[in-house]
C-alpha cells in the first residue's frame, strides 16, 4: 500500500515537471499578479511605428547635412587669384617712373638758396604762394604765374617748367606731392627748404 502511494507521488511530480517545461517552451509567461502584462500588438507593429515617428535634428547636425542652396557654386580650385595690385600696365599708369612738371616757387630770407633780393618772410611768402594756387585754380595758367612771381633762377624764360623727372630727383616733399597729381591738376601749396611750391603735373 505504501509502495503504490509512493508510486503515485512520483507520477504526479513527472506529470507537472513535463507540464511546466512545456510551459516554458511554448514561450508563454504566466499571467500572475506580478507578471508583466504583455504589448498590445506584435513586436513588428511596435517596430514600425517607431520607425515612422518624426524626428528632431539638432541645428548644428541640420547645418552640416543640409545641402548647399542651388544656386551656390564653389570657386574652381584653378581660378587664378586676384591681383591686388592690377596687371604692370594699370600699375604702370598709376605710378610712371618719371613725370613732367612746372611750378612757382616763392622764397623767404633763410630759405634755402634764396637770393639778396629776397626780403619776405616766411609768413609774407606763404601767403604770397597761396594767392598763386587761389589764381592758378581759377583757370590763370600757371606758366604765365611763373613768370610773374616765381623766385627760381631763370623761371619766366621756361614758364616753370622742370622738364622731366623720377623719383629721387626732387625732394622728397616736392617729389611726393607731384607723383600724386594726375595730368594738368594744380597742387596745394608745398614746404620745402627752398620756400613754397604750387606745382602742375604737365605729363
Amino acid at each position: 500500500m505504501i509502495r503504490a502511494r509512493m508510486l503515485l507521488a512520483a507520477f504526479l511530480c513527472i506529470m507537472q515537471a513535463m507540464a511546466c517545461g512545456g510551459s516554458a517552451a511554448s514561450g508563454t509567461a504566466p499571467h500572475g499578479p506580478g507578471a508583466d502584462p504583455p504589448l498590445a500588438g506584435g513586436g513588428a507593429e511596435n517596430v514600425a511605428a517607431i520607425a515612422t515617428e518624426p524626428r528632431t535634428e539638432s541645428p548644428t547636425a541640420a547645418r552640416i547635412t543640409n545641402p548647399p542652396p542651388a544656386d551656390a557654386k564653389a570657386a574652381p580650385a584653378s581660378a587664378p587669384k586676384a591681383n591686388p595690385q592690377g596687371p604692370p600696365a594699370e600699375r604702370a599708369t598709376k605710378h610712371p617712373s618719371q613725370i613732367g612738371a612746372r611750378h612757382v616757387l616763392i622764397q623767404y630770407m633763410g630759405s634755402e638758396r634764396a637770393g639778396t633780393q629776397v626780403l619776405r618772410t616766411r609768413e609774407q611768402a606763404l601767403a604770397l604762394a597761396q594767392e598763386v594756387l587761389r589764381r592758378a585754380r581759377a583757370g590763370e595758367e600757371l606758366a604765365r604765374l611763373a613768370v610773374e612771381y616765381s623766385d627760381e633762377p631763370n623761371a619766366a624764360s621756361r614758364g616753370g617748367s622742370l622738364g622731366r623727372f623720377g623719383e629721387g630727383q626732387m625732394v622728397p616733399a616736392f617729389e611726393a606731392a607731384a607723383f600724386k597729381l594726375n595730368v594738368g591738376e594744380i597742387s596745394d601749396v608745398v614746404e620745402t627748404p627752398f620756400g613754397f611750391h604750387v606745382i602742375q603735373r604737365t605729363e
